[in-house]
């Protein structure tokens, strides 16, 4: 549900120290919000306080939330802050390093890749333009047995 930033109301908080927000404030402008924060019925912050802040600080006026429903108590409430923030897991140091060398073999194919990802591409367009084809013979048969 997108929500006026304008109408959420941040209560005290768990995290005092927010830390560094230039880098989700890129984030956000590249890829956008790719998950939406939590509140209340009311509106109150209950998980996402960073990227609401991100979001604040470059300028946005709608975020995208998660609202829960009216009957949750107060210590229910506080559970789901501590544990949407206790259950991240960071990547490894391995697994880091894997993924920035997926990205960099798709941003700079071999001369092979480029060669094979060419030959998809004019794979998938072609087995588009046999279905609309395909589509097209059905059709016009359907038509001439509802006409005979």
């Amino acid at each position: 549900m997108l929500v006026k930033i304008s109408e959420i109301k941040v209560n005290k908080r768990v995290r005092k120290d927010k830390g560094d927000l230039d880098s989700l404030k890129t984030s956000l402008r590249s890829y956008g919000l790719l998950n939406p924060i939590t509140l209340t019925s009311d509106y109150e912050l209950i998980a996402g306080e960073r990227r609401l802040e991100a979001a604040k600080a470059i300028g946005w006026e709608t975020i995208n939330a998660n609202v829960l429903p009216k009957d949750l108590s107060e210590e229910k409430l506080l559970e789901m802050e501590l544990e949407e923030n206790n259950q991240r897991k960071e990547f490894t140091d391995d697994e880091l390093l894997e993924g920035y060398h997926r990205l960099e073999k798709l941003r700079n194919p071999s001369f092979f890749r480029k060669i094979l990802n060419w030959f998809k591409r004019k794979f998938k367009a072609f087995k588009k333009w046999l279905s609309k084809k395909s589509k097209k013979s059905t059709k016009t048969k359907e038509i001439i047995k509802a006409n005979h």
